[in-house]
């Protein structure tokens, strides 16, 4: 993406319609996918970057005699920083926007992996993986946002693109770890920076090209030039709850994802006796199911509304994961990918929908939800690996997939404008 590029949008972007419509044409043409797909190949090299942490786990676990619970701390270390921190990056940013913030993201994530290469003890390979989620806590709200503006009100696609490229890379990490960091052992890991370095210099002209919209655009007073896009459509209380519930369908299907994204290769190991290199193939294709779910997801939730997809998502994955634990293994690579390609499709219409729920707040919705992703997957694999160590592998994959009877919830979420009413009503029995 050259610079050129970047510095025509501007000017085409101050003659299109508020970016809060979903409907209006003219602002759909003035999609500008240079800046969207830039943020998805960083977001590719971010998650893939991101990805080399659990793949070393079962280097980490020989090397340092480690237990299933104490590879959960390193998930919990990584995700934790990224829950905790994403909100308030996204908060601080909303009332000051910070556009060259992430190319300093992506610094973190480069420190973290070089102190990951290096890492000769435990509590040095936890605060490696904690710079990594730090690095993820500043990228994902304020690149979310970015892709946001540059959407022209087709935010499910904008969304969808986006997060298709971290879903790329989070597949390409393992591929590459069968490839290089399994044979090559942890130093290898420093051969990645590279990808930091490219990061940060694509960021560097998205943050130009954010720092040049910002000034053509009018500033907004709040309270006095507010659009009607802006103005919230549904009370205070039924915004919480319905952000409640998006909160518990994210608990469900980020928990039980953790099963798969961190243990998967240890149960295909345990049960079918493979060795690392094949269930990390078997992991890469889990990982591709996502990419495809996700790109499906975001462009279907445009035509028919956020809610119908993660009526489908949640709940369309439950009888492949509780056949899951009983199948061989070709059926258990098979049943893996379905999985994954349904419940993939859910992320941008959750993130999508709570952005309408709370207008004027996109990086404070995107730090909760991408934070919140983080976070409850980071506790699942942590409360997973304790429930690995007490009784097996395999008893994991037979508990979690009731989890996703959650996705039942889906029924209480208000309608939103756009919303198909006739399928909600349909779905979710309510009319309003």
């Amino acid at each position: 993406m050259s610079n050129s590029t970047l510095a025509a949008e501007p000017a085409a972007a101050t003659h299109a319609a508020p970016a809060a419509s979903t409907t209006t044409t003219g602002a759909a043409n003035h999609t500008t996918f240079a800046v969207i797909l830039s943020l998805s190949f960083c977001h590719l090299l971010n998650d893939m970057m991101q990805s080399l942490v659990p793949a070393l786990y079962p280097i980490l676990k020989e090397s340092y005699a480690l237990s299933f619970s104490q590879i959960g701390l390193i998930t919990l270390a990584f995700q934790c920083t990224a829950s905790m921190l994403q909100p308030v990056v996204g908060l601080y940013t909303d009332k000051k926007p910070q556009p060259y913030s992430l190319m300093v993201g992506m610094g973190f994530t480069l420190v973290g992996l070089l102190l990951m290469s290096r890492a000769d003890s435990y509590p040095l390979i936890l605060l490696a993986a904690a710079l990594i989620g730090m690095g993820s806590s500043v990228f994902h709200p304020e690149a979310s946002r970015v892709a946001r503006m540059a959407a022209g009100g087709r935010y499910g696609l904008a969304q969808s693109l986006f997060q298709v490229g971290g879903n790329m890379g989070s597949a390409a990490g393992p591929l590459l770890a069968a490839f290089i960091v399994v044979p090559h052992g942890q130093h290898s890991i420093v051969w990645f920076s590279a990808a930091a370095l490219v990061a940060m210099v694509v960021l560097f002209q998205v943050g130009a090209w954010y720092s040049r919209r910002r000034a053509a655009q009018k500033p907004v007073v709040r309270g006095k030039t507010m659009t009607a896009a802006t103005i919230p459509t549904l009370s205070r209380g039924r915004v919480a709850v319905a952000v409640a519930i998006l909160v518990a369908l994210l608990f469900s299907k980020n928990v039980y994802s953790a099963s798969l994204g961190s243990y998967f290769t240890f149960y295909l190991i345990a049960k079918f006796g493979i060795g690392v290199q094949a269930a990390q193939f078997y992991l890469f294709a889990f990982l591709v199911g996502i990419v495809a779910g996700t790109i499906a997801g975001g462009a279907v939730g445009d035509r028919v509304g956020r809610i119908p997809v993660m009526w489908f998502s949640i709940l369309g994955a439950l009888p492949f994961a509780l056949m899951l634990p009983y199948a061989n293994l070709f059926w258990t690579g098979v049943l893996a990918v379905a999985v994954a390609m349904i419940m993939a499709s859910a992320f941008s219409a959750i993130l999508v929908y709570a952005q309408e729920l709370v207008p004027g707040r996109v990086g404070l919705v995107a730090g909760m939800f991408f934070g919140f992703s983080f976070g409850l997957g980071g506790l699942g694999a942590a409360a997973l690996g304790e429930l690995a160590d007490w009784t097996s592998i395999e008893t994991v994959y037979k508990v979690t997939p009731f989890l996703l009877l959650l996705g039942g919830l889906t029924a209480f979420l208000p309608r939103q404008p756009g919303e198909p009413r006739n399928l909600h009503k349909m779905l979710a029995g309510s009319p309003s």
